[in-house]
């Protein structure tokens, strides 16, 4: 019985690839998948093996593997190609790596730590996705003539009744929707996710059954260019010179403290301060802003991390062309782990701007994160979120604000 239920299940998993892409056979389409090295990317190659598909693995080398490659958990480092190269061998697969050096420095490194320097918080995966990945890859996909880039990525692409749409992934737990929000509609015609309806456990556990090499490789879990997560020593290598020491002040501008540069701050933090000698009854203090200009780490209370409205830049929305805008139901997220929120969002007329106002008051939103908005589980695009005005919020009392579409 127990064999039996894998066979069906095999069937229906085969069933479920075959209609990812419905203009053509398997046989005929040929498919590049987006190789990391780890199991999600390889596991997604495999089920499009086994239906039947044409696939081509391609892996990006993104930095100087040469440095990375003894350190665990960082995605496309010198262990990661040989891993995607193993699988593909033993799938019987083409697999390419292409030298994306240059391009990821120029539109993802660099960018980082910009960002950092003038008091963001950046997210580099999402500039990943939305340039590097479904830009130039997908670009490069095109030109080797294929039907479909294929990714590991957790998200659900669904047909619907305007087109393709973007859907939050069935694993809640794996979810990536969040750092996808930049993908535009002409992508997702070409763009395939095929572990949208999979949770992590059958991901691992499809990994097992066609005995794939890294079938026990742990996820990564820090950003691949980041050394043991320490975003200070990046931007410190970057922009030597450029990180300076300065005061922390509280909300009157009292200097109560020193730091080290803002790159080690962001707002919303409450640990790390290094603020000594406050009577253990006193409130407790969190960055409320950073101000680059005169090296300042502004901190406070918590209530003055209250949001009442956010303003967005590059603006993305994935409703088509003659799909009617949603008037209500619309909720966004502003950091990837969190649960989204109700929200009314205005769009600026003539540029890709964007003016987001919640329900009830939010708090630790930091320039240079994401704001993703939804419709139940469904993407519908998002911004970079360029004003946080936690200071002012705090300073008059919170009115909630009019839908605003």
């Amino acid at each position: 019985m127990k064999s039996r239920d894998c066979l069906c299940a095999k069937r229906a998993y085969i069933a479920a690839m075959e209609k990812l892409i419905t203009h053509k056979k398997p046989a005929d389409t040929k498919v590049v998948v987006a190789m990391s090295g780890g199991v999600d990317s390889s596991v997604t190659a495999a089920l499009l093996v086994e239906a039947g598909y044409d696939v081509v693995g391609i892996t990006l080398q993104l930095y100087d593997h040469g440095a990375a490659v003894a350190k665990k958990g960082a995605c496309c480092a010198g262990q990661d190609i040989y891993d995607a190269r193993n699988v593909a061998d033993k799938l019987g697969f083409s697999h390419y790596v292409l030298d994306y050096e240059s391009r990821f420095r120029d539109s993802v490194i660099e960018n980082f730590a910009d960002s950092y320097l003038t008091g963001e918080t950046p997210v580099p995966c999402i500039r990943c996705n939305q340039t590097v990945k479904f830009r130039d890859l997908l670009s490069t996909a095109k030109d080797l003539n294929a039907d479909a880039l294929a990714t590991g990525h957790y998200i659900k692409r669904a047909e619907g009744k305007y087109g393709p749409e973007l859907h939050r992934a069935l694993d809640s737990s794996r979810d990536q929707s969040y750092f996808l929000f930049a993908t535009t509609n002409k992508q997702l015609n070409f763009l395939r996710f095929p572990l949208g309806d999979l949770p992590k456990s059958d991901t691992r556990a499809h990994a097992s059954r066609f005995n794939l090499p890294v079938a026990e490789k742990p996820d990564s879990q820090d950003i691949c260019f980041v050394p043991n997560g320490s975003y200070a020593r990046v931007v410190e290598k970057l922009r030597p010179g450029a990180i300076e020491p300065g005061d922390i002040v509280d909300f009157d501008g009292n200097v109560i403290g020193r730091h080290e540069g803002i790159i080690r701050f962001t707002v919303g933090q409450r640990r790390g301060l290094g603020i000594g000698g406050r009577d253990q009854n006193s409130e407790p203090l969190y960055v409320i802003r950073l101000e680059p200009k005169s090296k300042r780490v502004v901190v406070g209370p918590r209530e003055a991390l209250a949001v009442n409205s956010i303003s967005l830049k590059e603006v993305n929305w994935l409703g088509q062309e003659d799909e009617p805008p949603p008037n209500k139901g619309l909720s966004v997220k502003y950091r990837s782990m969190m649960e989204p929120v109700p929200a009314n969002i205005c769009r600026m007329s003539g540029n890709d701007g964007a003016e987001v106002s919640f329900d009830e008051p939010q708090y630790g939103i930091s320039s240079g994160q994401a704001c993703v908005f939804y419709k139940g589980e469904r993407v519908m695009g998002g911004g970079w979120i360029i004003d946080n005005q936690g200071a002012a919020a705090w300073r008059k009392p919170y009115k909630n604000i009019k839908p605003m579409i």
